[in-house]
Order: C-alpha cells, then sequence, then structure tokens
C-alpha cells in the first residue's frame, strides 16, 4: 500500500535464564517470521524482530514459552526470558523389557513386509507379482479377480509408504547430524533411530519436511523430542 512504512527487523539480544546450567541449545523461532536461532553457552541469543513480534522458545528439558516483544524489550541491551524446567509426574510406571525400538516394533511395517528395489517394483507392477494370468478360458469368479486385485493394491500402497519413510529419513539425515539429536536435542545415542521412526509418523514434521521448511520442522522436531523422551522414561 501506498504510504505505508515498513520497518526493518533489528537486532535484539537477550539472554534465558532457569534454575539450570543447561542454558546452551534452546530454540527459538520468531513465529511472524519464521527466522530462528539458538541459544549460546550461559542462555545468551540474538534474534531480529520488531516490537510486537512473538518469539517462542522451546527446548526439552523446558516449557515451552510465547514472549510477545514490547518496545521495552526492544530498547534493552539484553533482555531476560524465564523459563520454567519441564517436570514430568507419572501417575503409573510400568516396566516392559524392550530389546529393541525399531519400525517393526513401531508397528511401522510388518515383520514380513519385502522391500522392493524401483526395478523389483516395476517388475511386479507389470506381471502382476508374477502368479495368476487370466484369459478368456480361464473359471474363476469376478469376486475372486477384485479379491486378488485389491489384495496387491494394497500391499503396493503399503510398500509405498514404507519407501516414502525411508526417503524422508533420508532427507532428515542430510538436514541434521547425529550430534544434533544427542546434544541439543538429549536423545539417549541408542534411541536415536527409533526416534527417526517415531517423527517420520507425525503428519505436522512431514508436512514442514516436504515443504522445505527446515525451520518449522526444527520446531515441530523438539516438541516431539520431549514427548519422545517422556515414552522413553516411561518404558525404563
Amino acid at each position: 500500500m501506498q504510504g505505508q512504512v515498513i520497518v526493518p527487523p533489528q537486532k535484539v539480544n537477550g539472554k534465558v535464564s532457569a534454575d539450570s546450567n543447561d542454558l546452551e541449545g534452546i530454540y527459538i523461532i520468531n513465529l511472524k517470521t519464521e527466522k530462528s536461532t539458538l541459544t549460546e553457552r550461559g542462555g545468551y541469543f540474538s534474534i531480529y524482530a520488531n516490537v510486537g513480534d512473538t518469539l517462542l522458545f522451546s527446548a526439552v528439558q523446558f516449557k515451552a514459552i510465547k514472549v510477545a516483544l514490547t518496545e521495552k524489550d526492544c530498547a534493552k541491551e539484553l533482555f531476560f526470558v524465564k523459563m520454567e524446567p519441564l517436570i514430568r509426574v507419572l501417575d503409573e510406571v510400568r516396566i516392559n523389557e524392550y530389546k529393541n525400538i525399531n519400525a517393526v516394533s513401531l508397528g511401522i511395517i510388518s515383520p514380513n513386509t519385502k522391500h522392493y528395489t524401483p526395478a523389483e517394483r516395476k517388475l511386479y507392477t507389470a506381471t502382476g507379482g508374477g502368479k495368476n494370468q487370466y484369459g478368456l478360458d480361464t473359471k474363476i469368479s469376478v469376486d475372486a479377480i477384485l479379491n486378488a486385485f485389491s489384495g496387491r493394491t494394497a500391499m503396493l500402497k503399503k510398500e509405498v509408504e514404507v519407501e516414502k519413510k525411508e526417503t524422508l529419513m533420508e532427507k532428515i539425515a542430510s538436514y541434521y547430524d547425529e550430534n544434533y539429536f544427542i546434544k541439543t536435542l538429549k536423545i539417549p545415542e541408542d534411541y536415536v533411530k527409533g526416534f527417526l521412526f517415531y517423527i517420520v509418523e507425525d503428519v505436522k514434521f512431514v508436512e514442514a519436511v516436504n515443504a522445505k521448511n527446515k525451520t518449522m520442522a526444527t520446531f515441530v522436531m523438539n516438541e516431539l523430542a520431549v514427548k519422545y523422551i517422556a515414552l522413553i522414561k516411561e518404558k525404563k
């Protein structure tokens, strides 16, 4: 619009404070611009924002908090944000033995699922699985044909879903290295692969990755990490 003055974002400096010494790696996102940053050692951070912008602070060890910036906040040389530790109280603890967390144990795929290469999948589609061939002289009911077709279609759809998850996990690996999951998200090293299987089931996370929105994907993944760590603690 004519006459409208666009104010460029200014650099805002701040510090997160909490009853904890673990203040590095807290995720901060400007919900208006979707620009993000991480706190450095001691909880210090800098981010570009304007008065009225809302900053969201998120970490696996703290409760998420939103802060709407005021003129006073932006005018300060350093403005402070207080975060509270995330404490989960369990009503009941059940101890179960889980040797491995993987796609099979999480119910993503069947233990008998066969993984096809692209060439094998094309061959299967073209030959109908190399089984029944139906000609004019074949005496077989219409129901049997439909059942065979629908069953094969269901299986192929499941294979496609498995392939999509595998492709998605490759994208995640290209975005983040293993140290990010262990050091920043606080996922135990032995559970990192299980966490990957866990997050590819989340619709919001998948949409963010497919849209190549790393900022939103990282934010959603932080929230999922909190839930996943809670699940691990329940199972121990």
